[in-house]
C-alpha cells in the first residue's frame, strides 16, 4: 500500500498559554479598545507596537487591523492618489493589487523570474512609470534587495515592503521590510504570528508614521501610541489627515507579545521542516527546487518548486494524485483563481497586459503551507509523497 499522510494543512498551533491568559486578563478588563486605558496604563497594543518597532530595528510601528489595510495606509500615507500608477509583482496574492485599489490607484505588474522573485529588468523598463513600487516578498522569496534599492532610488521609486510572508526574514541581515519607506505585516492566522487577523506597519519616517497613525482612526489620541512620532509632528497632520478606522484592539495584541517574544525560536523550527522537504525534493526528475541565496535569511512557512514547461493536464494529475495521499498543493497556472491562487491576470479590475515569460513561470509554481504541526517525520513523508507522484506522471509522460 502507498503512504497516506494523513495530518491537516491548515491546522495551526495552539495559541500560547502566556497569550491565553493575557487575552483573559484583558477581556476580565473590559477595556478591548487600544485608548481605552486605566490612569498610567500602556496599553496592551501601544506596548506590542513599541516591541515589534524593537524587533525591526524601526523607529515606528502602528498596530492595525489586517495585512492589507496596513499596506493601503502606508499608500495613502506616502501620498498616493486615485489615478496614480503604483507597480507591484505580478505574482502576490490578491490583497497586494487589493491595496493599491483601495486607494483609487492602478496596478502595473512586474515579471516574476524562475527564483520567484520581482523581475529586477524588468522593473527597471516599468520603473518610469510610476512613483511607487509595492513590492511582495510573495511566500517568503526575497529579490537582491540592494539591486532593487539601487533601481528605485535611481528612478525615484518609494518603496513599501509587503512583509505578509517575510516576518522574520532578512536579507544580508536586514530585517525584511526595513529596507523601504513602510513595511507592512500580516498577523493574520496563517503568518509568522497569528492573531486571527491583524496587522503592523514600521517606518523610520516620521511624517508617514503620523499620517498612518490618524489613518488608523486615533482620533486625537496619538500621544497614547508608545512607537510614534512627537506630538510635533501631528501639528498639521492631525487636521488634514481622514480617519479610516481600521486600528487593532488589546485583546489582539496581547495574544501577539508572546508570539513575538517566540517568533526567532519558531522560525528556527519553520526552516527546519522547510529544509527537510526541499532535501526529498531534490533530484526529482522533471521538478525543479528554487535555490535560495546565501544573503536570505528565510523562514520556511511554505515551500514552492516548478514544474516548468509541464502540459496542464500533466500537473493536473500530480495535484490530484499528491492529494489522494493526503499532500495539499496549491498551483499557480490555473487560468480561474481557486482559493488564494489568484493572479495578475485573474484581477479583472486591471487592465494588464499579457506577461508571456512570467506566465510561463507562474503555470509551473506549486505551492504548499508547511505548518509547525507538522513533524520532521512528517515533512520527510510528505516529501517522499511528492517525489513519488512526480515521477510517476513525468516517467508517464516521458
Amino acid at each position: 500500500m502507498p503512504e497516506v499522510f494523513k495530518g491537516s494543512f491548515t491546522q495551526q498551533e495552539p495559541i500560547p498559554e502566556e497569550a491565553i491568559a493575557a487575552a483573559i486578563e484583558v477581556m476580565r478588563s473590559g477595556r478591548l479598545h487600544r485608548y481605552n486605558t486605566a490612569h498610567g496604563e500602556v496599553a496592551e497594543t501601544a506596548l506590542l507596537e513599541q516591541e515589534f518597532a524593537a524587533y525591526t530595528g524601526s523607529k515606528y510601528c502602528v498596530a492595525v487591523a489586517s495585512g492589507g489595510y496596513a499596506m493601503a495606509t502606508a499608500l495613502r500615507a506616502i501620498g498616493v492618489r486615485p489615478g496614480d500608477r503604483v507597480l507591484t509583482n505580478a505574482f502576490t496574492l490578491a490583497p497586494v493589487p487589493g491595496a493599491i485599489a483601495a486607494v483609487g490607484a492602478v496596478p502595473v505588474f512586474v515579471g516574476v523570474t524562475e527564483s520567484l522573485v520581482i523581475d529586477l529588468e524588468d522593473l527597471a523598463a516599468k520603473a518610469d512609470q510610476a512613483d511607487v513600487l509595492l513590492l511582495s516578498h510573495m511566500r517568503g522569496h526575497l529579490a537582491d534587495m540592494e539591486a532593487l534599492m539601487a533601481i528605485c532610488d535611481a528612478a525615484g521609486v518609494t518603496v513599501i515592503e509587503d512583509c505578509a510572508h517575510t516576518m522574520g526574514a532578512a536579507w544580508k541581515g536586514v530585517p525584511s521590510g526595513t529596507q523601504g519607506k513602510v513595511g507592512c505585516y500580516s498577523c493574520q492566522t496563517y503568518k509568522h504570528v497569528n492573531s486571527g487577523e491583524g496587522g503592523l506597519l514600521v517606518t523610520d519616517d516620521a511624517e508617514v508614521a503620523a499620517r498612518a497613525v490618524m489613518l488608523s482612526g486615533s482620533y486625537m489620541l496619538y500621544g497614547r501610541h508608545a512607537a510614534a512620532p512627537p506630538p510635533e509632528a501631528f501639528a498639521q497632520i492631525r487636521y488634514e489627515t481622514p480617519n479610516i478606522s481600521g486600528r487593532m484592539d488589546n485583546l489582539r495584541a496581547a495574544i501577539l507579545r508572546p508570539q513575538l517574544r517566540d517568533l526567532q525560536a519558531r522560525c528556527v523550527r519553520w526552516n527546519a521542516r522547510y529544509h527537510e522537504i526541499e532535501k526529498g525534493l531534490r533530484g526529482t526528475p522533471g521538478l525543479r527546487v528554487i535555490e535560495r541565496p546565501q544573503k536570505e535569511t528565510i523562514v520556511g512557512s511554505s515551500i514552492q518548486f516548478l514544474l516548468l514547461d509541464w502540459a496542464e493536464h500533466h500537473v493536473k494529475d500530480v495535484l490530484a494524485r499528491c492529494a489522494a495521499r493526503g499532500v495539499e498543493l496549491k498551483w499557480f497556472g490555473g487560468a480561474e483563481p481557486v482559493g488564494f491562487t489568484s493572479r495578475y491576470d485573474s484581477w479583472k479590475y486591471v487592465d494588464a497586459p499579457a506577461m508571456p515569460v512570467s506566465d510561463r513561470v507562474l503555470a509551473g509554481i506549486v505551492d504548499m503551507r508547511v505548518p509547525l504541526t507538522f513533524t520532521i517525520e512528517d515533512c520527510a513523508l510528505i516529501a517522499r509523497i511528492i517525489r513519488a507522484e512526480v515521477s510517476a506522471v513525468y516517467q508517464a509522460a516521458a
